[in-house]
């Protein structure tokens, strides 16, 4: 089978060096295995991923020589995919709702001390044990969210790995066991959205044939989840290559939140596509 790779940035804010470096990387990878390599904007959140936003992405990467083939898979136009695909986990019996609020979630985990990979509250299962009606919630114009049941969700899947060709943080290479434990229940699709980060990559990886998942190491540890949901749905596993990331003078990770400089400035600041690779060490 031809190996299939892509890259698959989300536009709520403008490409910096780091997803230069990552659409660069996962190219390189791609020609060398003599396969196809895929172009997806991740805009599920159209919100804060406005058409503008995606558009100039797909002129950044064009400036710094990334070419890909077919068309541009925008991820807001493939929803009722998404939507299946939580019909499916619907069934299985391994979703539940949840009306909590963040600051909820806050005051319930407060003192457990315990917060997943992100360095966010883990949830304590507060609306697992209620047992919501979804329809009765939505009669009554109630928001909440899905979240998985992740207890319920192992003793189907039992334990998980991932072939690893990079590296984790922590060094993990080769065949790594997945720890969703990390996680605890996630949200599978958010209040206002209608899906999530998690539902929409696990399903349009697996629609587009996707072999090779080449990201960065600040997402190695939310291939456990994607494991979890690729083995209820019966999905083929794809193989990982997560690679180090690009940081600032002050050690920290490239990021629109911390206003990194966009490609668009240094385009217009007069850096050529040569020149920026020689500042990203290719």
């Amino acid at each position: 089978m031809s190996a299939v790779y892509r890259f698959a940035p989300s536009p709520n804010g403008e490409l910096h060096l780091g997803h230069a470096y990552s659409a660069l990387f996962t190219q390189a990878r791609a020609r060398e295995a003599g396969g196809r390599l895929l172009l997806r904007l991740e805009d599920i959140d159209r919100v804060r991923c406005p058409g503008r936003l995606g558009m100039q992405a797909i002129n950044d990467l064009r400036w710094i020589g990334f070419s890909w083939d077919g068309h541009v898979r925008w991820q807001s136009r493939h929803m009722e995919a998404h939507r299946k695909t939580l019909d499916r986990l619907e069934a299985l019996g391994v979703l539940y709702a949840c009306t909590c609020t963040r600051g909820d979630i806050a005051r319930a985990a407060a003192g457990a001390g315990t917060c997943d990979p992100d360095g966010s509250p883990v949830y304590p299962g507060t609306c697992r044990r209620r047992a919501l009606n979804c329809d009765e919630l939505e009669a009554q114009g109630v928001p909440f969210a899905r979240r998985l049941d992740l207890t319920r969700a192992l003793t189907l899947t039992g334990a998980l790995t991932f072939r690893e060709h990079g590296s984790g943080p922590a060094g993990e290479t080769g065949r790594v066991a997945a720890d969703p434990g990390r996680w605890g229940d996630v949200v599978l699709a958010r209040r206002d959205i209608a899906t999530s980060y998690h539902v929409a990559v696990v399903t349009d990886d697996a629609l587009q044939g996707i072999t090779c998942i080449t990201r960065g190491q600040d997402l190695f540890y939310a291939t456990a989840v994607h494991r979890v949901l690729q083995a209820l749905l019966g999905l083929p596993a794809p193989d990982y290559w997560h690679h180090g990331l690009i940081r600032d003078g002050d050690g920290a990770k490239l990021s629109k939140s911390i206003a990194s400089r966009p490609i668009r400035a240094l385009r217009e600041a007069g850096v050529t596509p040569e020149e920026m690779r020689r500042m990203l060490g290719l």
